[in-house]
């Protein structure tokens, strides 16, 4: 009998030196690509040259079989070097994950090989504008051997990059909501950089539109079968975002401080670096970045046991762990919305009014840290870790988004 893989992890040490001079490369053009607005396509190349789409794929079909920890653990270094980058391939790890909670099979190895190859997933779920709550707009059709699929979508997250796009449809002759995995080397799908937000600015979440696409009918899969813990796993590659955030927040701020020849005539030192209350300012945003970092790291491990328990019989186990990790990634998430916004405020009352020029794209941080954390409302994930806290009440795990009730 087949035994089935699971990635459980590698030697993290070497996974990592992999990466990091593709990292460096990337982080080396970070700025010149925010004040251009460059969009990442040859950084998107450099990481689909490396694997790195590859990274939760078991080392049996050819992948690095890294842990869930380990794989948001170089996400929080790639956000470090370009916050954009995580996100943009938050929809790619996702669908990976997914296709490692289903049987081994021909077709899950075929997805496996277009990976090696270097094909990406972006995404295609949320629909805005006159959309009532809980109504999906855009439909998947059978017509003859294939399907075909039409609709817009927003928020499309890194579909500027992609080869694929995993799209929440409607299907038109049963009304099930399905995901058809949709090429994007056809004419029928337009995708338009027209994402306006004032952070997170290169990510490819603008607009993408399918005209009567077509989707081969063994990509178009029941919403219903995907991976139980997919909600935590999307927050916790925003909360990777936000850890990576945090600590370039205190590189940025320690090099500027190192940096700083200006000093003011009631300051406290001749050098920027030795007065007291500018370390005081490092030291406070340094553990508001290890504070993050931490929590980010041990809520991995809830996900990693939910993912490990997807083999489970067990379904009041397969239950308690999809809570577990549910709830650590809204409990993260309370802390890294609050704590890294305020770590891209602080650093400015280390430096001076200079450090507020475009040029040095300090602003970035906190711009795009605010943007991350405002997915997902963290007011209604402190609210559900209340509920569990005091009444036992299961955490929300699918939610949809619409035009309410008048």
């Amino acid at each position: 009998m087949m035994t089935e893989l699971l990635a459980t992890g590698t030697d993290y040490a070497q996974l990592a030196a992999r990466f990091r001079p593709v990292f460096a490369r990337i982080a080396a053009g970070a700025q010149e690509r925010e004040l251009q607005h460059i969009l990442p396509v040859e950084p998107i190349r450099w990481l689909k040259e490396a694997g790195f789409g590859t990274l939760r794929i078991p080392q049996e079909k050819g992948g690095f079989g890294a842990s869930l920890p380990q794989l948001f653990q170089l996400l929080t270094e790639l956000a470090e070097a370009d916050s954009n980058l995580p996100q943009a391939l938050r929809a790619h790890v996702a669908f990976v994950e997914d296709r490692l909670n289903t049987p081994d099979t021909p077709a899950r190895d075929r997805w496996f090989q277009r990976f090696r190859e270097g094909d990406i997933v972006g995404s295609g779920w949320t629909e805005i504008g006159e959309v009532r709550l809980g109504e999906v707009k855009t439909k998947v059709s059978p017509v003859g051997e294939h399907w075909q699929l039409t609709g817009d979508k927003f928020y499309s997250t890194g579909t500027l990059f992609a080869d694929w796009i995993d799209v929440f449809a409607q299907r038109s002759d049963t009304g099930n909501a399905v995901i058809a995995l949709v090429s994007t080397h056809q004419s029928a799908v337009e995708r338009i950089d027209d994402w306006d937000g004032f952070g997170q600015r290169l990510t490819g979440s603008g607009t993408t539109r399918f005209h009567q696409a077509q989707v081969d009918a063994s990509h178009v899969y029941d919403f219903a079968d995907r991976f139980r813990y997919q909600t935590a796993f999307y927050q916790q590659v925003l909360l990777a975002t936000l850890a990576g955030i945090s600590r370039a927040i205190v590189r940025d701020v320690t090099a500027a401080v190192q940096q700083r020849q200006r000093v003011y005539s009631h300051g406290n030192a001749g050098q920027a670096r030795n007065d007291v209350q500018i370390l005081q300012v490092i030291g406070q945003i340094t553990s508001w970045s290890y504070a993050t970092e931490a929590t980010v790291n041990q809520s991995t491990q809830e996900l990693q046991h939910a993912y490990e328990a997807h083999l489970s019989h067990d379904a009041a186990y397969v239950q308690q762990v999809n809570i577990a990790a549910e709830l650590a990634a809204a409990k993260a998430q309370v802390i890294a919305s609050d704590l890294v916004p305020r770590a891209a405020t602080e650093l400015f009352n280390a430096l001076g009014a200079s450090d507020t020029r475009l040029s040095k794209t300090l602003d970035r941080h906190w711009r795009n840290a605010r943007t991350v954390a405002s997915h997902n409302p963290v007011i209604y994930k402190a609210r559900n870790v209340g509920d569990w806290q005091v009444n036992g009440k299961e955490p929300t795990f699918i939610w949809q988004i619409g035009r309410g009730e008048a």
